[in-house]
């Protein structure tokens, strides 16, 4: 049953979009205060950006129009919105409509000789078969920050032709996102605390796609007395934070491998102790410093003191101009070997400046590659440059099955002992150590190279 002082209010609120703001606002508590953006009869509040695509109304309905030869086009709201929880309807009828909605938008109207430009946060809505919709991308800046790769099950949560209720939380540095119901993205990140909200119409290349549709519908947003809704889920979290842990990440068994203010948990490899130069800590970053660019000769690598076997390790790294590192994992120190410990490497390395990336077999010995085994299929639209942090991800599943990952894009999948990780053992450097890398279990290894190269949140967890 409706309440009726509720649904009176609403009402007043806004003529068409109103009335099913008000139904679905009946499960609602009596604190929540949810105010219509868009009137459902005109674009008052609104004004398009950038692009030429047209924006109309008709039957409560906003209607972006896809135009060929024009950059993307954004309706931002006239207002600026800090902390909200934002719900709408979108529907997409064709594979070129790729679209998506600003969050805590910025505009500058004087960029692009005076053309402008449009930055920041975006929910997208994506309908193409790699289905991210419900990602977080950081428009014209670090590009993806949450691709749903991160979050495959959430992947079949939007549906083409269809009206998708996305429901959207930006609350202090968090951003969460759901589709339908379906828990997809969570974010933690400061680097917007206010800005605009607006509707995508993505520009086009193929003028036979100039007048596809997207729609959007019952756009409503709080911005008083908000309660953030917990995910239940075991959802991977982006926190670009500093070595912080989210309540949902610690109730799914993630833990610091790295505090930011000691070297707690990590000694040298082949030693008893923490390196006692070379490698420094300070303002939350583990760093090692630039030597002569060899391997391991100058200030030694680090270990876990633990050892692990299937795991989810994340780390955030930032590499100098032409550097040259890698993360190692299954590294059992039993080899007597000089040099950098054994393991299997996930390749840290300056792809454009560092002549390691020429060699090996087919690029297998570039960023994000397992070393001098298996290459990385990433696109460099994926990839931050020297300077900027990155963020790995390497999953071992209990089933020995291996995935690597870059800034959230999975680049490369293998098993562990299995016939073709032999053969591919076999052709490498590797093949003078026996049954290398098929260890039960073993250390992680950040690795010293020579090379200035920082890390900040590093985090694991052990999966059964």
């Amino acid at each position: 049953m409706k309440h009726p002082i509720r649904y009176f209010s609403c009402l007043l609120l806004g003529a068409v979009m109103a009335v099913s703001s008000c139904q679905q606002s009946n499960t609602s508590t009596e604190t929540e205060i949810w105010v219509p953006i868009f009137d459902g009869e005109t674009l008052n509040g609104w004004k398009a950006v950038m692009g030429q695509a047209a924006f109309e109304v008709s039957n409560g309905e906003i209607i972006g129009i896809a135009k060929h030869g024009t950059p993307n086009t954004f309706l931002v709201t006239e207002q600026l919105y800090d902390d909200f929880i934002l719900e709408f309807d979108l529907k997409i009828n064709h594979i070129s409509s790729n679209s998506g909605v600003m969050i805590r938008g910025q505009f500058d109207p004087e960029a692009n000789d005076g053309n402008g430009l449009v930055y920041g946060y975006q929910i997208e809505a994506d309908p193409t078969d790699r289905a991210w919709s419900g990602g977080l991308y950081d428009e014209a800046r670090r590009g993806w920050i949450y691709p749903l790769d991160l979050n495959p099950t959430a992947k079949t949560a939007f549906k083409m032709g269809e009206w998708n209720t996305y429901r959207i939380e930006a609350i202090g540095n968090e951003i969460k996102s759901w589709i339908n119901g379906q828990e997809v993205a969570y974010v933690v990140d400061a680097m917007e605390s206010r800005g605009h909200i607006g509707l995508q119409v993505h520009s086009i290349g193929n003028i036979a796609d100039e007048g596809q549709k997207t729609y959007f519908r019952n756009v409503r947003i709080q911005t008083e007395n908000l309660q953030a809704t917990p995910f239940s889920g075991d959802v991977f979290v982006v926190n670009t934070g500093l070595n912080e842990l989210t309540d949902l990440e610690k109730a799914n068994g993630w833990k610091l491998l790295f505090d930011g203010q000691t070297s707690n948990g990590w000694v040298g490899a082949y030693k008893d102790a923490f390196p006692s130069q070379g490698w420094h800590i300070k303002d939350g970053i583990l760093m090692v410093e630039a030597s002569d660019g060899s391997e391991s000769m100058s200030f030694g690598d680090i270990v876990t003191v633990d050892k692990y076997s299937a795991f989810d390790l994340a780390f955030d790294f930032n590499i100098s101009e032409g550097a040259n590192s890698g993360v190692k994992y299954f590294v059992t120190l039993k080899e007597g070997n000089t040099g950098s410990a054994i393991g299997l490497e996930y390749q840290i390395l300056d792809d454009d400046n560092h002549p390691d990336a020429k060699n090996g077999r087919d690029g297998n010995r570039t960023l994000a590659s397992l070393y001098d085994l298996k290459t990385a299929n990433k696109q460099a639209r994926y990839v931050r440059k020297p300077g900027e942090w990155n963020q790995g991800r390497i999953i071992v599943h209990p089933d020995n099955k291996v995935e690597h990952f870059i800034n959230g894009v999975k680049v490369l999948e293998y098993i562990r002992g299995s016939e073709d990780f032999r053969q591919l053992v076999s052709e490498s450097k590797y093949k003078v150590w026996e049954n290398f890398g098929e260890a039960p279990e073993g250390h992680i290894l950040l690795q010293d190279h020579g090379d200035e190269v920082k890390f900040k949140n590093i985090k694991i967890k052990e999966l059964n």
